[in-house]
Formats: structure tokens, C-alpha cells, sequence
């Protein structure tokens, strides 16, 4: 037996809306300045960032039993400096690509999705802005 298509809809409504309270998250809706590096500061649009990826954990990798988060938010530079901190062995401009900005979760992400006929940055200078630029 089919259900109704206004309790279905209603279903779908109250578990969009209630799973950020149930997993004590909610996307930031300002986009993130991603800072420290020599390159520049990256502005990260987290929510268009959530659109195209879909799920979260695309980016974000659970909590490791060696380093466990501190809150369900932690920001990349909690764990990931630079240099790396043992026990964690991944600085923090290489938790987004290689030192060359060839592969990595961000680039090989914005390659792909260039493949797929959408207009990602792969160049250094359009994600890293220089405060002077």
C-alpha cells in the first residue's frame, strides 16, 4: 500500500528540518574564512559547498579514537596545523590538497565536477585571495 503523498512530503519536511538538532549540527550559513596560509585566505562557501557534495561526510571525516574531536564542529585547524601535531600526521594546507594544488580532497573534488561540465577554480588565485589583491 502506497502512503499519502502529503504525509510522505510531511515526513520528508519534519526529518530535513529536525536531523541538524538530532545530530547537534547545523551548516554555517556565512561563508568560512579559511586563513593562515601564505597563499591567501580562502572564503569558503560552505553552502554551496553542501549543495553539490550532498552528504557531509564527503569532507568531514569522523572523529579518530587517537585525536577525538572536541565538539560535533571542530574546525580543520583544531587538529590539522602546521606543522602536523602527532598523533596526527596531516598539516593543515595538505587536509585540503597536495603541496602542489594538483590532487586532494578540494582539487581532485574541482576537477571532477569540471568533468562533469560544471565551472569549479583549480587555479591557486581563484580560491586563495591576497588581503591586498
Amino acid at each position: 500500500m502506497l502512503c499519502n503523498p502529503r504525509v510522505w512530503l510531511l515526513q520528508i519536511a519534519c526529518l530535513t528540518l529536525l536531523s541538524p538538532i538530532a545530530f547537534g549540527q547545523q551548516a554555517p550559513s556565512a561563508p568560512l574564512k579559511l586563513q593562515g596560509h601564505t597563499m591567501g585566505v580562502v572564503t569558503f562557501p560552505h553552502s554551496s559547498h553542501t549543495r553539490v557534495a550532498g552528504k557531509c561526510e564527503i569532507c568531514h571525516h569522523a572523529s579518530k579514537p587517537e585525536k577525538p574531536l572536541k565538539s560535533p564542529q571542530e574546525a580543520c585547524s583544531d587538529c590539522h596545523t602546521k606543522p602536523p601535531t602527532p598523533p596526527v600526521k596531516t598539516g593543515l594546507p595538505a587536509a585540503f590538497h597536495n603541496p602542489a594544488g594538483t590532487a586532494g580532497l578540494c582539487i581532485t573534488c574541482h576537477k571532477t565536477e569540471n568533468a562533469r561540465g560544471k565551472a569549479a577554480p583549480v587555479k591557486c588565485a581563484d580560491c586563495h585571495k591576497k588581503a591586498d589583491a
